[in-house]
């Protein structure tokens, strides 16, 4: 696969500048609190606070996310059509903050009504956040034509990112546990989480807002058409595939944090600190996977890191024999291959999308990016779905008390199994997709 430079009608741009390069990644806020917590306190707040049954829950997670899978394509294209993606972002994110915190704040204390209204708000806040996602993955491609300036604004988006998700992820159960922990405690959560989305959100408009945009004259008149071209593109369906298998395996591991905090590490606050030590050497290595990437190929950089993901979560079968710390320096591992895997992903996919732009001077990246943004929504949801299922298969008894249930030998094999063994299969199976990709050249 190689490109003959932008097309005449596709305007180039520079090298981004610093505000641009920290307005744009601001937006991880969202996309990163709304990618984690979900997938992290939704699940055990619907088994182990409003006493949801494991399978039952897994539906109610993954049928709102499966909605999204087809609005994305639409947000992409309408998003297209708009000219200005920065008006979706601050409308979407906006409204994103508010139905995100509205999802914690149900009337029902538990049984159907509670696990219904959970589903429907879930829903709707999913809708906002693909008005804000599909743009928002757009835009790298029309920020820069540089297929290294790609790069870099990768590398900022994933450090956030990684920020995002440590910020979201380690405190929102902790914000649970210190603010009385069952109902009350998860409405605190939701406030605190919908707090992150909005400055994300206003970071993301004010910081590029005077930045100059790349994009063709014209776009193709149907979606159909737009669809058809997207699939033609070889490298983007290979790209596609194996980033929705490791979204699911990715979402697996996910919704297994806090069961795998309560029934095989047994540590107060144990999910904060496993978020922390996924995230926080992931942070230190993002400049290490940049030099990676630029020395060996995006490509293979990504299977290295996908590689060195799946090796650390299957290490964790050990866990059970293992004290915390040993089980916190593996966990950080993973969190290192997370990084680069995300960095890769992210940065191959502009590359596609210019590919294309170049070849037909036409402004599609919205249709990519939906496409993009619907399998990783699909992925993400499936995860915790998968993981549902698995502990519906072992026993796992739910409570609705606000603290989880004791659970016997076999249930504690599924949280472990779930945890380390299917995401690690998962993503380092995944590289095997990547056959069919080509490196775009410079």
């Amino acid at each position: 696969m190689t490109t003959t430079g932008p097309s005449s009608e596709v305007r180039p741009s520079g090298v981004l500048s610093r505000r641009v390069l920290a307005g744009y990644s601001l937006g991880s806020l969202v996309t990163g609190a709304f990618g984690t917590v979900p997938g992290l306190l939704l699940l055990p707040y619907l088994t182990d606070t409003l006493g949801v049954a494991a399978g039952v829950a897994g539906l109610l997670v993954l049928l709102p996310k499966a909605w999204d899978v087809l609005v994305n394509p639409v947000a992409g294209r309408i998003s297209d059509r708009r000219g200005d993606r920065r008006a979706f972002l601050l409308v979407a994110g906006l409204l994103l903050a508010v139905l995100f915190a509205a999802i914690f704040a149900g009337p029902f204390a538990s049984g159907a009504g509670a696990g219904a209204y959970v589903a429907i708000s879930f829903l709707v806040a999913a809708t906002a956040y693909a008005f804000f996602q599909v743009p928002y993955v757009a835009m790298p491609a029309e920020l820069t034509d540089g297929y290294d300036e790609r790069t870099r604004l990768m590398t900022w988006r994933v450090a956030v990112l990684a920020l995002a998700i440590l910020v979201s992820g380690a405190l929102a159960p902790l914000v649970v546990d210190q603010t009385g922990g069952g109902l009350v405690g998860h409405r605190w959560s939701g406030i605190f989480v919908g707090v992150l989305i909005a400055l994300g959100t206003l970071g993301v408009y004010f910081g590029t807002r005077t930045a100059d945009t790349r994009s063709a004259v014209e776009s193709e008149p149907d979606l159909r058409s737009q669809l058809r071209i997207a699939a033609a593109n070889r490298p983007f369906r290979a790209l596609l595939l194996c980033w929705i298998v490791q979204a699911v395996g990715v979402g697996t591991m996910l919704a297994g944090v806090q069961y795998f905090a309560d029934h095989i590490v047994r540590s107060g606050s144990g999910a904060t600190f496993l978020f922390a030590a996924f995230v926080g050497p992931a942070l230190l290595v993002m400049p290490v996977w940049s030099r990676v990437g630029a020395r060996f190929g995006k490509p293979r950089s990504l299977v290295a890191a996908s590689l060195l993901y799946a090796v650390g979560a299957l290490l964790l079968l050990a866990s059970p024999a293992l004290p915390p710390v040993a089980v916190y320096l593996v966990v950080a591992v993973i969190g290192c291959g997370y990084a680069g895997q995300q960095v890769f992903s992210m940065s191959m996919l502009p590359d596609c999308i210019a590919y294309d732009t170049a070849r037909t001077g036409r402004r599609q990246a919205g249709v990519f990016t939906g496409l993009w943004t619907a399998g990783e929504t699909l992925g993400l949801a499936l995860g915790p779905g998968l993981y549902a299922l698995i502990l519906q298969l072992f026993g796992y008894v739910s409570s609705s008390t606000g603290e989880a249930a004791t659970q016997d030998s076999t249930a504690r094999l599924g949280v472990l199994l779930g945890f380390t063994v299917v995401p690690g299969l998962l993503v380092g199976a995944a590289v095997l997709l990547l056959g069919a990709y080509r490196d775009v050249e410079r």
